[in-house]
C-alpha cells in the first residue's frame, strides 16, 4: 500500500499480560475514502439482491460464526480482557443477531395509504416501499465488539445497504476474522468492508459524502463530535452513548437478589465496562445495612485474574490507562466523603472490584460514568427521592428498581427518565429483540432487531393516478 493510504501500524496486545497479539494498519483518510468509494459498488449489488437471498447470506454468516465460536471467543478474550465464558456468550449473541436480521430482511413491509381520506383523491392509489439508504458506517466500541458489530452490520446488509465497519483499535482481531467469514459466506465484493485505525478513521467516515448513515456506540463526547462532522453532509446519525445507570433498592426488596444484581450487572460482567451496567446504587434506609452486608459477601467471592481461565470472574480492563482512570474516580469519591469498604487496588490493567458506601449523592464523581468494576452505594429515605436523584444524571440509558410492590414498581418506572427500566433485575440486560437506547446525553436512538433494520431504510411513496374506476 502506498504511503498516502497507510499510516503506522497499531499493535494489539493482551491487556492483562501485555503480550502482542498482532498488528493492524492505521488507515489514512485517503484510504478510507477509497473504501467508501468501492462500497458504492457493493451497495448496488446488495440492493439488487432479492430479500430471500439477503436472508440466506446472513444465515450463512451466522453458521460460519457459530462454527468458530470457541476460537473467536478465545481471541476476543485475549484482546479484550473479558473472561472467556463471557466472550462465548457474546459470540452466541452475535449468531442470534445475524439470524434475527435474516428474518427481518424478509419483513420490510410498505403500506397502502387510503387517499379517499382526502377529498378529490378518492380514485387514486398510494403505496410506500422500503429502500436501502446506501453505505452505512458502523463504528464499533471495544467493550462488546462482536455483539454490537452484529447489530449494525447485519441490519445494514439485511436492508440492502453496504456497510463499512470500523472495529475498535484496541481489539480489532475478532472482527477481522468475522469479516473474512462474511466474505466466505458470499457477500458481494465491497458490500462489507473494514477500515482500521483510530479517531481519524471515525472522522473521515462521518464527513464522507459517500456515507449515507453513521451508527456509533461510544462515549457521549465521541457522539457529539460524530454528529457535528456528519451534519455537513446531512447524513443520518444513530447514537448509542454513555450511561450512568441507577439501581434503586426499596425497603421491601429481596436484598440478596438486589446485591446479586449489582455483582452480576456491574462487578463481574464485562469487567464493569458496560454502558448499561449498574453504576449507581440507591438503597432505602430500612434495608441499607443488610444490602451492603450481602453485597460485600458476594463481592468477596469474585476471582480477579487471567481472562482465559474458567475460574476468573473479572479480567483486566481494556488498557492500563483505563484502569488508572477508574482508580482515580474511586479516589475522587473517597475525597468527596465516601468510604471504600472493598477492593480499590489496581495492578496494571486489573482493578479489584470496589464497593463504596456513604457516597454523597451530590458528589461530582458520583455523577460521572465510571467504566470499571466499581459499585458506589448511597442512601435514600423515600423512593420519590431516589427517582429524583437518578434523574439528575445527564444520562438516561437504563434504571432498575427492586421492590415487591407492583404498583410502586410501575409508578417509579414511569417517572424514571431513561430508555428502559428493569424490575427486580440488573440494568445490564440487553436482548436483541428489545429496543435498546436512552434519553438525554445517552442519545435518542433505539437499536434492536425490529428498529435498526427500519432505520437503515428510507420510505418511497408511489402514487397511481386513476387506479380505481
Amino acid at each position: 500500500m502506498s504511503q498516502s493510504s497507510a499510516g503506522p501500524a497499531i499493535t494489539v496486545r493482551n491487556p492483562g499480560t501485555g503480550r502482542a497479539l498482532g498488528e493492524v494498519e492505521a488507515m489514512t483518510p485517503e484510504a478510507v475514502a477509497g473504501v467508501v468509494g468501492d462500497a458504492q459498488e457493493g451497495q448496488r449489488a446488495m440492493a439488487a439482491m432479492p430479500a430471500h437471498e439477503r436472508a440466506a447470506l446472513l444465515f450463512r454468516v451466522a453458521g460460519l460464526i457459530e462454527a468458530e465460536q470457541e476460537s473467536l471467543a478465545t481471541l476476543l478474550a485475549e484482546e479484550n480482557g473479558k473472561p472467556v465464558q463471557q466472550t462465548r456468550g457474546e459470540v452466541e449473541a452475535a449468531v442470534r443477531i445475524f439470524r434475527g436480521y435474516a428474518g427481518e430482511a424478509t419483513r420490510l413491509f410498505g403500506r397502502q395509504i387510503p387517499l379517499d381520506a382526502v377529498p378529490g383523491l378518492e380514485r387514486h392509489l398510494a403505496v410506500t416501499m422500503r429502500e436501502p439508504l446506501g453505505v452505512v458506517a458502523a463504528l464499533v466500541p471495544f467493550n462488546y465488539p462482536v455483539e454490537l458489530y452484529a447489530h449494525k452490520a447485519a441490519a445494514a446488509l439485511a436492508a440492502g445497504n453496504a456497510v463499512v465497519v470500523q472495529p475498535p483499535a484496541h481489539c480489532p482481531l475478532a472482527l477481522i476474522r468475522v469479516a473474512e467469514l462474511v466474505e466466505q459466506a458470499g457477500a458481494p465484493p465491497h458490500a462489507h468492508r473494514l477500515v482500521t485505525g483510530r479517531v481519524e478513521v471515525s472522522q473521515a467516515l462521518a464527513e464522507s459524502p459517500g456515507v449515507a448513515a453513521v451508527s456509533l456506540t461510544g462515549s457521549t463526547h465521541a457522539g457529539r463530535e460524530i454528529a457535528r462532522l456528519a451534519s455537513g453532509t446531512l447524513k443520518k446519525v444513530f447514537l448509542e452513548l454513555g450511561g450512568n445507570d441507577a439501581l434503586i433498592v426499596c425497603d421491601d426488596a429481596d436484598v440478596d437478589e438486589a446485591a446479586q444484581a449489582v455483582v452480576l450487572g456491574r462487578l463481574a460482567r464485562g469487567n464493569g465496562q458496560i454502558c448499561c451496567a449498574v453504576k449507581r446504587v440507591y438503597v432505602q434506609d430500612g434495608v441499607h445495612d443488610a444490602f451492603v452486608a450481602s453485597l460485600l459477601a458476594q463481592t468477596a467471592k469474585l476471582t480477579v485474574g487471567d481472562q482465559l481461565l474458567k475460574s476468573t470472574d473479572v479480567g483486566p480492563l481494556i488498557t492500563e490507562e483505563a484502569a488508572e482512570r477508574v482508580e482515580a474516580a474511586v479516589g475522587r469519591l473517597v475525597e468527596d466523603g465516601a468510604r471504600l469498604v472493598a477492593g480499590g487496588a489496581r495492578r496494571g490493567a486489573f482493578v479489584d472490584p470496589s464497593v463504596l458506601v456513604d457516597v454523597p449523592a451530590a458528589s461530582p464523581a458520583f455523577a460521572e460514568e465510571i467504566f470499571g468494576p466499581v459499585a458506589p452505594v448511597a442512601r435514600f429515605a423515600d423512593p420519590a427521592e431516589a427517582v429524583r436523584m437518578a434523574n439528575e444524571s445527564p444520562y438516561g440509558l437504563h434504571a432498575a428498581v427492586f421492590t415487591r410492590d407492583v404498583s410502586r414498581a410501575f409508578t417509579l418506572a414511569r417517572h424514571l427518565d431513561v430508555g428502559g427500566v428493569v424490575i427486580n433485575g440488573s440494568t445490564a440486560l440487553r436482548a436483541e429483540n428489545l429496543p435498546f437506547g436512552g434519553t438525554k446525553d445517552t442519545g435518542g436512538h433505539r437499536e434492536g432487531l425490529h428498529e435498526t433494520v427500519l432505520d437503515f431504510t428510507r420510505q418511497k411513496t408511489v402514487l397511481v393516478m386513476e387506479a380505481f374506476g
